[in-house]
């Protein structure tokens, strides 16, 4: 239930906070968990591999779902498909060797990178904090060429490839998380003054 002084852009902050600190501890677990556990255990590492790009897809959905619907959102939508078909692909290539995995994750980090940016640019108006996913987003696609690089170079290949992407990810989403968790908080506090 919205309160008297609830507008369509402050609940709109309030869920993007939210699913910025959500994106946020994720990624944060996914690294603690690929850089201790998966690096050394290549089970879990493989599946790591393939729940990162399965995990997009389910964020991208929840995060369409509090705007409209896929439907509404195109970006989103694609992610969406994309981030599905990438996690059975990713499934799929490691089967055929680790290099393949990394290229894979590689591509799909190029396009999810962008993807990010064109939601955030259709939210700079609305929303607060989208400069940074607008920065996450391009490191992404830059990150995924580093990685389709890296998986070529003949380099020994583990799920923590994947860590510094995933660090700078989290870190994109919670300076974004943060931006708005003070401007909601300026909002309250403008609309008690009022």
């Amino acid at each position: 239930m919205k309160s008297a002084n609830s507008t369509p852009d402050s609940s709109q902050n309030q869920w993007l906070q939210i699913y910025y600190f959500l994106r946020a501890g994720v990624s944060v677990a996914w690294i603690i968990l690929a850089v201790l556990i998966g690096k050394h255990n290549p089970a879990i590492g493989a599946a790591l591999l393939v729940l990162y790009p399965a995990w997009d897809a389910f964020a991208n959905y929840l995060d369409a779902g509090k705007n409209g619907g896929l439907g509404s959102n195109p970006p989103q939508k694609f992610n969406f498909i994309v981030s599905i078909v990438v996690a059975i692909a990713i499934g799929w290539a490691l089967t055929v060797s680790m290099e393949a995995t990394i290229k894979v994750f590689g591509i799909w980090a190029i396009f999810s990178g962008l993807l990010q940016l064109a939601t955030a640019v259709r939210r700079w108006k609305t929303s607060g904090g989208q400069w940074a996913m607008i920065l996450s987003g391009a490191q992404s696609a830059l990150a995924g060429a580093f990685m389709f690089k890296q998986a070529a170079s003949g380099i020994p290949l583990d799920v923590s490839i994947v860590a510094p992407y995933a660090g700078f990810g989290a870190l994109y989403f919670l300076i974004s998380a943060t931006w708005l968790t003070v401007k909601n908080i300026r909002q309250r506090s403008n609309a008690l003054v009022r």
